[in-house]
């Protein structure tokens, strides 16, 4: 089998599309969870303790003082940004909380379907004919 015909047989398999489509609405999702938490989590998380702007807190590692904007402080040297740590924090939390209610709904849809049996497995003719050959050999 050529190496193109075993990409083709590998591609098509229904558990790499899932997974092609789970990347990538978990991408799109990401953005999504991202812009929540900047755009509207850590603004209030910044107003409820004195109107802080977590984005920008840094130590600066060149001794120089934390007056400048994050992005300033960067180019004028090392800095630990914890600041955008706590952020990134904050998002995965949110992130990982909602991908937990999600497992945790499909979990419940899965257990309220009710169970498919299985067709009664039919015994092929060989076997019965070796049981009667057995049955009568005990007589």
């Amino acid at each position: 089998m050529s190496m193109l015909q075993e990409f083709k047989a590998f591609a098509s398999k229904g558990n790499v599309v899932d997974l092609a489509v789970g990347v990538i609405i978990g991408a799109a999702f990401g953005k999504i969870v991202d812009s929540l938490v900047g755009d509207v989590v850590m603004p209030i998380v910044g107003r409820i303790f004195g109107g802080l702007d977590f984005s920008n807190y840094y130590l600066p590692l060149n001794g120089q003082g934390t007056q400048l904007a994050l992005a300033e402080a960067k180019k004028a040297g090392s800095v630990v940004a914890y600041g955008s740590f706590i952020t990134v924090t904050v998002n995965f939390l949110i992130l990982a909380f909602i991908i937990f209610q999600m497992v945790r709904l499909f979990n419940k849809m899965k257990k309220n379907e009710p169970a498919v049996e299985a067709p009664p497995a039919v015994t092929p003719e060989d076997v019965l004919l070796l049981r009667e050959i057995r049955d009568a050999l005990k007589k």
